[in-house]
């Protein structure tokens, strides 16, 4: 599945974030986005990992951006929430999955192959910025 609700709770807090001249706490996020609090922690906490956000430790912590909006790609928040990168069909990258038994031998292989390689070059060079000006 290439997203999932990780993946949507990460464009909606780093939509947040990127407006904010202050950092933003993971339990105030959760609030204003009606969303668990536990489970967004570690979406943010990954994308701090992956240099989207930065940490602020402290009374007045919370996070922010460590990039600006047009340097972060949706396809590292993508594989920062998902902790993968994004897949159109499990088959796509060539996995243990493969009903055939063979990883890459079917007829299909190449259309998913070509259809993986056009849709992750869409998600690198599509930035936050060019979501959020929508």
């Amino acid at each position: 599945m290439l997203l999932t609700r990780a993946s949507e709770y990460a464009l909606l807090s780093l939509d947040i974030i990127q407006k904010s001249n202050r950092p933003q706490g993971a339990e105030q996020l959760a609030i204003r986005l009606n969303i668990p609090k536990s489970f967004l922690a570690k979406i943010l906490q990954s994308l701090a990992k992956k240099g989207v956000l930065e940490s602020k430790k402290g009374a007045h912590g919370g996070f922010i951006m460590a990039k600006r909006a047009n340097q972060v790609s949706i396809s590292e928040i993508i594989i920062a929430a998902e902790g993968r990168a994004p897949t159109i069909f499990d088959c796509s990258q060539y996995s243990a999955t493969c009903p055939n038994g063979v990883i890459g031998t079917c007829n299909i292989s190449p259309f998913l192959a070509t259809f993986q390689y056009k849709i992750d070059k869409f998600l690198q060079e599509l930035t936050l910025e060019d979501i959020l000006a929508r």
